[in-house]
């Protein structure tokens, strides 16, 4: 997917989790996701991006592999939220789980709290989906999550 040079915010609603989706560009990267109640009146709606998470939230299984990303997070994070890539699409891992998955030990408090943190401040839900975590904490709010979770059979 080629959003090269792509900078701004772009938003849609969508009925299938009552909400927006608002998407964050610089640089052709996604540097974040949220979902706000509606759509900023200043955010554009005209991108490939948001026509395939409305696609996905219609059913159709997309975990979005090539989208880069453009992640601002201490590098120990960063390793949490990009082994969530590694979760496939309808299937669910525990913190414990993940955090082996990111090179941690879950029995380490330290690292545990790491794990959290990075799943509580996910900058870019969806994409990185904490929504496929069992036992949160999460970014993404919890009616979108629930419905993300409808959506792919979890």
């Amino acid at each position: 997917m080629s959003l090269s040079g792509t900078s701004g915010v772009f938003a849609r609603e969508f009925d299938e989790i009552g909400r927006a989706v608002q998407v964050g560009f610089a640089g052709g990267r996604v540097i974040s996701v949220s979902f706000p109640a509606e759509p900023p009146a200043d955010a554009g709606d005209d991108t490939d991006l948001l026509d395939r998470i409305g696609a996905y939230l219609d059913g159709e299984r997309d975990e979005f592999p090539e989208v880069a990303l453009g992640l601002t997070v201490p590098t120990d994070q960063r390793e949490v939220l990009e082994s969530l890539r590694s979760v496939p699409y309808g299937e669910e891992v525990s913190v414990s789980r993940l955090a082996r998955l990111g090179g941690f030990d879950p029995d380490d408090a330290d690292d545990l709290e790491t794990v959290t943190g990075a799943l509580a401040d996910n900058p870019i839900p969806l994409l990185l989906p904490d929504h496929r975590v069992s036992g949160g904490p999460y970014a993404t709010p919890g009616d979108v999550r629930s419905a993300l979770r409808r959506v792919e059979g979890i």
